[in-house]
């Protein structure tokens, strides 16, 4: 087979969504499949016009358009297409975006997955969101979950040999943005239960969207530290250091950032908001996420010798069960019921 990925998600870091891309190129590669990119614009309407072009153009019988980021064309694809729609983070929380950003976001998911063959998605908990909110019927919908690099693994197996280069910390990574529940997080880590055992949070990850009052609440906070957009070398070198890994979100699709450090062997502490519930096996619950009950809470995670060390141990064994491997054969399988 042939398949097409949007080049805008492939060939750009925008997050979970180019890893769970990448990942997939990588795959079906492997599995001797072609793999091409569709081009990006220079912004935002041309490259929807060009996915649109694309899903209009004559293609050989076994090419699939697979759109991996939520959006996809706006007309009815004339070849096989798939669309993969992460998650309804505002069936829950009305932070995600703001009215604008919402209403065009629905626009183009519910434009999407009238235009192609197969909607994916990523948990049951997605699953669950895009029935109520766009009233797809259930068999339209294939629940693939992602997978885990092994490169995760390696990192947890070589956490003991670290030494303490500074005083411990806990480390978030992942997008800035309104859903992520930073400034609560950021708060927190000012109030006595934490500021009181001295514990630092490292913050690693770009500025998304509706990020401005996230900025500002990190000046001038004390033990904490933003470290931007990070690679993959910075990364591994943060999860084998850290003493926990804080992820108080609240709402997730999938959730990359727990199970990967949970891969690594970093003890985690997160809610169960979304798919997290799903995912975050044997985490710490963050169950309130305001900044006084988070403060409490990561007090306790961050003290608790015996939990600490339980969660390194069954971290790594609980997220072997995400694996690319398993997820891309899946994948090739939609794809094949569909040409």
């Amino acid at each position: 087979m042939r398949i097409l990925l949007p080049a805008r998600i492939v060939e750009r870091h925008v997050g979970g969504n180019t890893t769970y891309s990448r990942e997939l190129k990588t795959g079906l590669l492997a599995r001797g499949h072609a793999v091409d990119s569709i081009p990006a614009g220079g912004n935002p309407i041309t490259t929807l016009l060009r996915e649109t072009f694309a899903s209009q153009a004559s293609q050989s019988s076994e090419t699939v358009l697979h759109f991996t980021a939520d959006t996809g064309p706006l007309l009815r694809s004339r070849s096989p297409a798939v669309v993969t729609v992460h998650g309804v983070a505002s069936r829950w929380i009305n932070t995600a975006r703001n009215r604008r950003q919402e209403a065009a976001w629905r626009f183009r998911v519910q434009r999407a997955i009238s235009s192609v063959d197969r909607i994916i998605t990523v948990s049951n908990s997605s699953a669950e969101d895009i029935l109520a909110t766009f009233k797809v019927p259930q068999s339209d919908i294939s629940v693939i979950p992602h997978g885990i690099s092994p490169a995760f693994f390696e990192a947890g197996a070589s956490r003991d040999t670290m030494g303490e280069t500074s005083a411990p910390f806990a480390l978030y990574i992942g997008n800035l943005e309104p859903r992520k529940n930073l400034i609560n997080l950021i708060e927190a880590f000012a109030k006595p239960p934490m500021a009181s055992i001295g514990a630092r949070l490292v913050i690693a990850g770009r500025p998304a969207w509706n990020y401005a009052e996230i900025l500002k609440a990190l000046e001038g906070a004390e033990n904490i530290e933003y470290l931007g957009f990070i690679d993959n070398s910075t990364r591994m070198s943060l999860l084998k250091k850290a003493r926990l890994f804080v992820f108080p979100s609240l709402y997730e699709g999938f959730g990359f950032p727990v199970l990967e450090a949970l891969a690594a062997g970093l003890p985690v502490a997160t809610s169960r908001r979304g798919s997290l519930a799903e995912v975050a096996g044997p985490s710490w619950e963050l169950s309130e996420l305001n900044a006084d009950a988070l403060a409490r809470d990561l007090s306790r995670a961050w003290q608790d010798e015996d939990w600490l060390t339980e969660c390194s141990v069954a971290g790594p064994e609980w997220a072997r069960q995400y694996n690319w491997e398993t997820s891309v054969e899946k994948h090739e399988s939609v794809y094949r019921e569909i040409i």
